[in-house]
């Protein structure tokens, strides 16, 4: 796997080739090495790493987590805490932004169960999106 080219990378870490060089452009993958013909080149460790970084991103870790969690990756025999004070942090955003969403379903849910489907004049949700006030609560 040494020396391939981009497509290749790509499908072999299922992303595309403008993230890959996105990821370059950031550093959170090394500069590529360019073949005799000038075309980008990649090793397995460089699969290794997008495959992480994507999997960190379906996760929902930002960018600068990320770039955190490769460099304590990069070095395997420091203390794990700083990873996990990453993820604990990462998992009460999450929580947090459930919450909200849950409030939001809640609303969406009373606005819609309130619409009486006659005319747009006495439509309650748009009597609703008019006037914050008339919301059931905070979301």
């Amino acid at each position: 796997m040494a020396g391939m080219a981009i497509g290749k990378l790509a499908v072999i870490a299922a992303t595309k080739v403008q993230t890959i060089r996105y990821y370059e452009e950031i550093g959170l993958i090394r500069p590529f090495a360019r073949s005799e013909g000038g075309h980008r080149l990649y090793g397995p460790e460089d699969a290794r790493r997008l495959k992480f970084i994507r999997h960190a991103r379906e996760l929902g870790f930002g960018i600068e987590e990320i770039r955190e969690l490769l460099h304590l990756s990069d070095n395997p025999d420091t203390s794990c805490s700083a990873a996990d004070i990453i993820a604990r942090s990462h998992l009460e955003q999450v929580e947090l932004r459930l919450k909200k969403l849950q409030a939001l379903r809640k609303e969406l849910k009373r606005m819609v169960e309130e619409c009486g489907h006659g005319r747009v004049s006495h439509c309650r949700v748009i009597e609703v999106l008019s006037d914050h006030k008339r919301c059931g609560g905070e979301h």
